[in-house]
């Protein structure tokens, strides 16, 4: 998937034109300065939709598209941000991986469904994806990620073949690795949106155990999950917190700075 990475700069220097402006947000609970548009970060998500698509075969089982769509909805329909239009869908990868790009286009990929147990683990696997973009998590690692990768995008227009080549393939890698105070907040918005649409919350510990068990059993092999959805002790200890209700917003950023210790 590295090569959806240049194209996604590209993308995003169409629709990052004009000024700033500062909101609020309901999913982190703090001001924020935000460079992108809602009309702007759907457009962008959408072209890179696009070339997500044109390189991953969907899935077109209606069964599976209906169970991933209804699910989604009611994550959707209790999430902060409720602003934009949420869009599912199913890739057709044996790799146990999901990602959230700009706009509300989440992607749950076919072995990650395989390896869920109930509709109760998949929703708070699209949970944790939804609380990435009512957070705007992939919004915000744009913005820092202009200024240091303008250099890539000139590479493009290098005239080197293989270069283009290798830009070819870059896209989602921005949006399959998270720090760790994004996946932790995730988590705990995925807790909260799971519970508040009428699904188990417990679900995700037990996912996250399942994920934690395989890589322990099979140290060599890198499950894509836990690779682009690092820490998974942290975030087993702040889930297991946050269903508990003995985590407000103030003790999530005391828990994540405690981690950055470490």
């Amino acid at each position: 998937m590295r090569t959806l990475y240049i194209l996604l700069l590209i993308i995003t220097l169409t629709f990052l034109v004009g000024g700033c402006a500062t909101e609020y947000n309901l999913a982190t609970e703090q001001e924020e300065v935000i460079l992108i548009s809602n009309d702007r970060e759907i457009k962008m998500g959408k072209s890179i939709s696009r070339a997500v698509e044109d390189r991953f075969k969907l899935v077109e089982d209606d069964k599976i598209k209906e169970r991933i769509n209804k699910i989604g909805e009611r994550i959707a329909n209790v999430s902060d941000r409720r602003d934009i239009i949420y869009h599912f869908k199913v890739l057709n990868e044996k790799e146990v991986n999901a990602m959230a790009l700009p706009g509300g286009y989440i992607y749950v990929n076919k072995g990650l469904i395989d390896k869920a147990d109930s509709d109760d683990e998949l929703a708070c696997v699209i949970a944790h994806e939804v609380g990435h973009v009512a957070a705007k998590h992939s919004v915000k690692k744009l913005q820092g990620a202009l200024g240091i990768n303008m250099l890539r995008i000139l590479m493009i227009n290098s005239g080197d073949s293989q270069t283009r080549e290798n830009a070819d393939i870059a896209l989602a890698e921005l949006f399959l690795a998270y720090s760790r105070e994004d996946e932790l907040l995730a988590d705990k918005l995925g807790v909260k949106y799971a519970k508040l649409a009428g699904y188990d919350p417990n679900a995700m510990v037990s996912f996250l155990n399942k994920l934690k068990a395989i890589e322990k059993k099979e140290p060599l092999r890198q499950l894509n999950y836990a690779r682009t959805h690092p820490y998974l002790s942290d975030r087993l200890a702040t889930v297991r917190m946050e269903i508990s209700g003995n985590m407000g917003y103030e003790d999530y950023l005391n828990k994540s700075q405690e981690f950055d210790k470490k």
